[in-house]
């Protein structure tokens, strides 16, 4: 469980450091995520984008877990 979080957390930071980067990939503007905007309100949910990394994520960690 040690392991695990400690990936996770070099994972979330790696992430962090890299988003100037990344955002230029268009994660967070995929067909499907949700993006609701009224007078004084504005609603988003990646919904497709977090499936993707929810994907990539499960692909990475059965790849290296074992």
């Amino acid at each position: 469980m040690q392991k695990t979080l400690i990936v996770i957390g070099a994972m979330l930071l790696a992430a962090g450091l890299l988003w100037p980067w990344l955002s230029k990939l268009g994660l967070g503007r995929l067909p499907g995520d949700i993006a609701i905007k009224g007078d004084g309100f504005a609603f988003y949910f990646p919904l497709t984008t977090m499936i993707l990394i929810s994907v990539i994520a499960t692909l990475l960690f059965r790849l290296f877990g074992k």
